[in-house]
């Protein structure tokens, strides 16, 4: 049992995911309710049958700091499918500049994108324009949302009016 639940604050903001084990926890001591069960899925005691859920909402709201992503590698690929920008290859992934960090590139996600080894060796200290190497996706900061969707692995459309 590892599918994930997508946690919904009292005004149903996506607030967290977490384990069906921990969901159905918070349902069963009525910390939460069952706002949509998995398609058919049961959780079974010796005696009783419960839905399986995949999405809940708290019944008392959490006040919850900004949630931004953070910067880093890894969310640097997510961002990006894990693919290069350039030439659309999933092998030999790296980070590169848009505009060269020796050139006054920040580490910003609007300057970044994935990369293969060869696609960055050929780009070399230019932009993309000046090497006529044309992005295959312009690079944006994602939202908190899209990264919990991400995380939600193959929920069909369970969680998409939750998720904007």
């Amino acid at each position: 049992m590892n599918n994930r639940v997508l946690v919904l604050n009292q005004d149903f903001s996506p607030l967290m995911v977490c384990s069906v084990q921990r969901a159905f926890i918070l349902v069963y001591l009525n910390k939460s309710e069952l706002v949509r069960p998995a398609n058919g899925y049961k959780l079974h005691s010796v005696t009783k049958s419960f839905p399986m859920p995949s999405v809940i909402r708290l019944n008392r709201y959490v006040s919850a700091p900004y949630k931004g992503v953070t910067l880093t590698r890894q969310n640097i690929f997510k961002r990006d499918n894990f693919e290069c920008q350039y030439c659309g290859t999933k092998k030999d992934l790296t980070l590169d500049h848009l505009i060269p960090s020796s050139r006054g590139g920040q580490h910003t996600w609007h300057n970044l994108v994935t990369a293969c080894k060869s696609c960055n060796t050929r780009k070399g200290d230019y932009t993309p324009e000046e090497a006529g190497m044309p992005l295959l996706r312009k690079p944006h900061k994602p939202s908190y949302a899209l990264f919990l969707r991400e995380l939600s692995g193959h929920h069909g459309n369970e969680w998409d009016e939750f998720l904007g």
